[in-house]
């Protein structure tokens, strides 16, 4: 294993993180904020509880899983997107680098990046709710597997993408409506009974509702469940990217 190689590919992407605090975390974490005002105050003062759990901080980690899904998807995919772009991902595959290593290095430092976020809107919440973690090691757990898996996905949408407007595509279009409708601000069991069964083909309430029960301990699928679901995407997620540099597919190309 090259270890100096993943290292160098890890503080760069790292580097590029630090030189722009303001977009990669002052707005995320502004843009969480003002959820926890509107939806928190506004809403809050009307649905007191769900689930027998303050609103304000029922929401709580479906903020958090919002930002990480949609920051470990945008890191990644322009990570390494923008060598595909300038061209130097030549240089990058002319390395003494296994495709392992390479994924590590992008793959890695695009789910730090997410994690810190995760925790800096975990922090934050702290200043406007009263939040717990009954949890605190499955907590960890699917804050590091959703990041280390929808990284991955992000990745292959790095490669995918032929322009900076299709980068943005699944992220904006498909990622964010499936977040907002996987249970962020709502459980699902307050839907119809059609809806419920709806709701259970989206992928995203298995990662809300597993992480919102290692915070409170209730949830509206069981802990396995949630662990077989993001198991099984990162999985998928795995054996595409090996799949993609086994073929060149839009690399070597």
């Amino acid at each position: 294993m090259n270890f100096r190689g993943i290292q160098a590919i890890f503080k760069f992407e790292m580097a590029r993180m630090w030189r722009t605090l303001g977009q990669s975390i002052a707005s995320p974490v502004l843009s969480t904020s003002l959820y926890f005002i509107v939806f928190g105050s506004a809403i809050g003062s009307r649905m007191k509880e769900v689930d027998g759990i303050e609103y304000g901080s029922f929401i709580v980690p479906g903020l958090i899983m919002l930002s990480v899904l949609t920051q470990s998807l945008s890191n990644a995919a322009f990570g390494i997107y923008f060598p595909k772009f300038s061209g130097t991902i030549y240089e990058v595959l002319s390395a003494p680098l296994s495709y392992i290593e390479v994924v590590i290095g992008y793959v890695g430092a695009a789910a730090t990046k997410a994690m810190i976020l995760g925790t800096l809107i975990f922090i934050t919440a702290h200043f406007f709710v009263d939040v717990e973690v009954q949890h605190p090691f499955w907590m960890i757990a699917f804050l590091a597997l959703t990041s280390i898996t929808f990284s991955l996905f992000g990745f292959l949408i790095g490669i995918w993408a032929n322009s900076f407007e299709q980068l943005q595509l699944v992220p904006l279009l498909i990622v964010t409506p499936l977040t907002f409708l996987g249970g962020s601000f709502y459980s699902i069991s307050m839907l119809p009974p059609l809806w419920q069964k709806i709701s259970m083909l989206n992928p995203v309430v298995y990662l809300i509702s597993g992480f919102r029960w290692s915070f409170y301990g209730k949830s509206d699928v069981s802990l396995g469940v949630s662990l077989l679901i993001i198991g099984i995407i990162l999985v998928v997620s795995m054996a595409a990217v090996h799949w993609v540099f086994k073929t060149g597919y839009k690399i070597k190309s």
